[in-house]
């Protein structure tokens, strides 16, 4: 038989295509009439038939047999042939006109009685059972966990802003675990972000506190044993302080290295978190200076900090502490190109080097690499 001529799986195929779409499930679910799918067979030539007519006959009894007395599909036949060869009466289209004969041809059909019950379980709550028709095997692929899902979704909605913690949920049979696992699905059933941070906050519930870290000089009026505070970030906003000088460093043990200046602090930026830093209050009239790594992703935090604090300084994060420490370098591994508007002319001219590779192939000198007499000849 010809590898040319079309098969029952050929047809199997083209179904399938609207199986994984999901619009066969979404106009089944909706009773919708069956979408009717045709496929023009591709069969014998006349001149083929008489060249190996079992071949012919063999494919023949394949379709014959993969059609199951119509329970998968139907065939129409044609005349070929003519005064050369004789008349030949062979199949020219497989037809598939109802669900059950496409549930047949791939078979799925105890895939479909799952979805059928997943529906059936969410038709009550229209915002999830959109969701299921929409998304139909990502719905199938759940459809053990429907109970527990619409009790989730249930509670969540119901609490919409109450500013309470997710470990508070009691619904039934589910626990806090169980909602983060399906945090995506939930967010887009509950039209939040699928984020943890934005799941939560989209829903009005509490998330945990941001905390910021610091060093503090005795004289800056806090109780002479404490030199150092970690303190939820609405808290510390609110602390009676004015520090007059104040070093903010992107990596930890930076910032328990270095000096605290007079009547002043030291605070860890934690990197991308410094939007917690420049939104304490204290620090709009404090002379700021910030020290990240020496790369492409220090100076966008550095440019992220003056969005909140436009006087900030930086330290070591210039060209010529670059070049002094060249054996010392490592590699960038996801460097950003983002536009900074932030920077100094000669912070950006830097910045546009290290994203051209001037130096090299993603150049990076982290702050911690850089020799410490060089550091207490500059922050002091």
């Amino acid at each position: 038989m010809s590898a040319r001529w079309s098969s029952p799986e050929d047809l199997a195929t083209k179904v399938r295509g609207r199986w994984v779409d999901g619009s066969l499930l979404q106009a089944h679910a909706t009773g919708e009439p069956f979408p009717t799918i045709t496929m023009s067979l591709r069969g014998p030539k006349a001149s083929e038939i008489g060249d190996d007519l079992g071949a012919v006959q063999e494919w023949m009894a394949r379709l014959e047999a993969g059609r199951r007395g119509d329970a998968r599909y139907a065939l129409e036949f044609a005349t070929i042939g003519g005064r050369h060869f004789g008349r030949n009466r062979l199949p020219s289209r497989a037809i598939v006109s109802s669900y059950s004969q496409a549930w047949a041809v791939l078979g799925v059909a105890a895939d479909v009685r799952r979805f059928d019950e997943v529906h059936r379980i969410v038709t009550e709550q229209p915002p999830v059972r959109d969701w299921v028709l929409a998304h139909p095997h990502r719905a199938l692929d759940l459809h053990t966990e429907w109970p527990r899902m619409l009790a989730t979704y249930a509670w969540l909605d119901a609490h919409r802003g109450s500013g309470r913690y997710l470990r508070e949920i009691s619904a039934p049979g589910v626990d806090t675990k169980f909602a983060e696992r399906h945090r995506a699905t939930l967010a887009a059933l509950l039209g939040v972000p699928a984020t943890a941070t934005g799941f939560l906050t989209g829903l009005g519930l509490r998330t945990k506190p941001e905390f910021v870290r610091l060093r503090v000089c005795l004289g800056l009026g806090l109780p002479a044993p404490l030199s150092e505070l970690s303190v939820r970030a609405e808290e510390l906003a609110a602390l009676q302080i004015a520090p007059t000088a104040v070093i903010v460093c992107e990596n930890e043990i930076t910032y328990l290295s270095v000096p605290v200046p007079k009547h002043g602090a030291v605070i860890w930026g934690k990197g991308f978190e410094v939007d917690r830093v420049g939104r304490l209050p204290w620090l709009a009239d404090a002379d700021v200076v910030y020290w990240g790594d020496l790369d492409t992703h220090g100076f966008a935090i550095l440019d992220r900090l003056r969005a909140w604090l436009p006087r900030t300084r930086s330290v070591l994060m210039d060209r010529e502490t670059l070049l002094a420490h060249r054996d010392r370098w490592g590699t960038d591994a996801t460097p950003t190109q983002a536009t900074l508007t932030r920077l100094s002319a000669v912070e950006h001219e830097l910045y546009v080097d290290l994203v051209g590779d001037r130096f090299g192939d993603r150049v990076r000198l982290e702050q911690e690499r850089i020799d410490w007499s060089c550091v207490e000849d500059r922050l002091t």
